[in-house]
């Protein structure tokens, strides 16, 4: 053999000791790995177990126009089940440390049921320090209970406000299903009110905490201690246009009553006052809401969910007789010289009219002062059911407002195409229209209307969009944003607005049916109005502003089966209107009472 093949041999043999030398050494390695270092290993593997937390952002603060406080938030316990490992053996125990009725845990679960069963549940919130003192000496006894801190709502601050703030609840699964990229389930998020209307300003940034856990899920640390953690960035705190003293006043007023209150500043649109009566409590809503309690809520007969501020709808009654006033004016179907005289009502056809009084000779501006019905059944016939309904709707009459929550009616403005389609076009006749003279028959108002129908008058035909939100600071850059008002002109000449703004004024300070709240200090002007009502007692009315010269405020009042405007209504706006002029301020009360003398000069002419 020559060298060539030993040569070759040779060096096969070396690359082969190398190839076992190698897979030795591997071998080797994997041994003291695997078999001898398992355990070090195991516990960097279990270390390394990081588990993000996600933690919700506080809501957005609600302050009113002088930034004080209406709703906040405060921390909070909150007790959960996951239904995965829970056992439910376990039930009467936490009912009874919870104080809840036998059943109460088993109604949360099922009414959450279309979740995943790994998906904790809020059982209670806000619950009590010894409460999670319990949980934490039994803790090891208690598989699938928990407890979380986080922040829920605090309406302690004096006023109740539900169907302006509305509430917020956790999202349903319809909701979210739809918006999952935004939520996690069990996330809470508005519903009604300003709580919808601006959710995206109020529920701020989620953060996250970075954990570290061992294979049983057990915390043992900070990941990196907290080093890539993302703070929550709470929401954006909302200012107001609500003025909390007139607020406040308002619902003192309507403890034992049911309607409504809207007050708005004329010039702005900004909502100063808003109350539905009968309230909700909203602390109910901040809690764990059961079906029981949606039950209980909604068969109230007093129906306190039901929003009567922007939803209700009736006849306005005799506030409304400023319509034809101004439609008849418009047209150059009347001047303040044309003159009706009134012997108790007015005959038409075959029916009689009944006016609640023989009040003589009247014209516009007395029939306003004295409530005339007579002079406005006469009135309404001259100026025709189409006229008449077009300058309603000028008022915003039978459209919405737009304003910014999502709870509101249009109501109805009858017209020639309406009775058509509801009797058919000989169905009705002409006896249909003179009721709609003194705002009664199919005509429906809601409070809210009628507030933005008193502040066209106080501003002369110009106005804005009514709003709640006045501005907002943006908590991801500390800065406040303006929300400008947007103005409307509805394009009524000042001369017909001057004569019907003085036959207002006069129902106050002259020989009309609201002088019961005459004051020289607050110079309000305002309309009585009583609504019929086919299921009881008449409900009382009132609209109005002030002061005379350079309005402020204007209001609309609604008090459900009190009868006579003057009575009831009146004095609550007045008490509305007193609050939110009259401050501590006492250069601004000096400076309202100094234009006193001024306003009735002008009055006067």
């Amino acid at each position: 053999m020559d060298d060539n093949y030993f040569g070759s041999y040779f060096r096969r043999r070396i690359i082969f000791v190398i190839i076992i030398g190698f897979f030795a050494i591997s071998i080797t390695q994997l041994f003291n790995m695997q078999i001898l270092e398992q355990p070090s290993y195991s516990e960097k593997s279990d270390e390394n177990s990081v588990k993000p937390i996600y933690q919700t952002a506080p809501r957005g603060v609600f302050f009113d126009r002088n930034h004080k406080v209406l709703v906040g938030n405060k921390p909070s316990f909150t007790l959960r089940i996951t239904p995965s490992t829970y056992d439910k053996k376990l039930t009467p125990y936490i009912e009874a440390i919870l104080g809840s009725s036998p059943g109460y845990i088993n109604r949360i679960l099922k009414q959450n049921e279309s979740y995943s069963k790994f998906i904790p549940r809020r059982i209670a919130k806000d619950v009590s320090f010894k409460v999670i003192a319990w949980y934490e000496e039994n803790a090891s006894k208690l598989p699938g209970v928990d407890y979380i801190m986080e922040t829920q709502r605090d309406y302690s601050f004096g006023i109740i406000g539900a169907h302006m703030f509305g509430y917020t609840k956790e999202i349903p699964m319809e909701t979210y299903l739809h918006r999952k990229n935004e939520y996690d389930i069990g996330d809470d998020i508005g519903f009604g009110g300003i709580e919808k209307t601006y959710e995206d300003y109020l529920r701020g940034e989620k953060g996250i905490k970075y954990m570290l856990v061992d294979a049983k899920q057990k915390t043992i640390g900070r990941y990196k201690n907290g080093e890539e953690d993302q703070a929550t960035v709470k929401g954006d705190d909302l200012i107001l246009t609500i003025d909390k003293d007139a607020q406040s006043v308002a619902e003192e007023a309507f403890k034992d009553k049911r309607g409504a209150v809207v007050a708005i500043e004329p010039s702005t649109g900004e909502i100063i006052a808003f109350l539905s009566s009968p309230q909700y409590d909203l602390q109910d809503f901040a809690k764990v809401t059961t079906n029981e309690v949606w039950r209980e809520l909604n068969n109230n007969p007093d129906k306190p969910m039901f929003n009567r501020a922007s939803m209700s709808t009736f006849a306005p009654g005799s506030t409304f007789k400023m319509i034809s006033a101004i439609a008849a004016l418009e047209e150059g179907i009347i001047d303040t010289n044309y003159k009706v005289t009134c012997n108790g009502g007015f005959q038409f056809g075959d029916r009689f009219f009944k006016c609640l009084h023989v009040h003589g000779t009247v014209n516009v501006q007395t029939s306003i002062e004295k409530s005339c019905n007579t002079f406005y059944y006469n009135l309404v016939n001259k100026i025709g059911l189409d006229t008449w309904s077009k300058y309603a709707k000028k008022f915003g009459f039978g459209s919405k407002s737009r304003i910014d929550i999502p709870e509101e009616a249009a109501g109805i403005v009858p017209s020639t195409d309406y009775y058509n389609k509801v009797y058919g076009k000989n169905g009705w006749t002409k006896g249909f229209v003179i009721s709609l003279g003194i705002g009664q028959g199919e005509l429906n108002v809601t409070p809210l209307q009628l507030a933005q129908y008193a502040a066209l008058f106080a501003n002369s035909g110009k106005s804005a969009r009514p709003h709640f939100l006045k501005g907002y600071t943006d908590t991801r850059i500390n800065q406040y944003v303006e929300v400008k008002p947007q103005t409307y002109d509805i394009g009524i000449s000042k001369k017909s607005f001057d004569i019907v703004r003085r036959a207002m004024y006069l129902v106050v300070n002259g020989a009309g049916t609201a002088t019961n709240i005459r004051s020289d200090e607050l110079q309000i002007s305002g309309k009585t109005g009583t609504a019929q009502n086919p299921h009881g007692k008449e409900h009382s009315l009132f609209i109005g502003f002030a002061p005379f010269n350079n309005p402020k405020i204007a209001i609309a009042v609604l008090v459900e089966n009190a009868g006579f405007g003057s009575t009831i209504a009146a004095p609550i706006a007045r008490d509305v209107i007193k609050a939110f002029l009259i401050k501590g301020d006492k250069k601004e009360n000096k400076s309202l009472a100094a234009n006193t003398s001024t306003q009735e000069e002008q009055i006067a002419h």
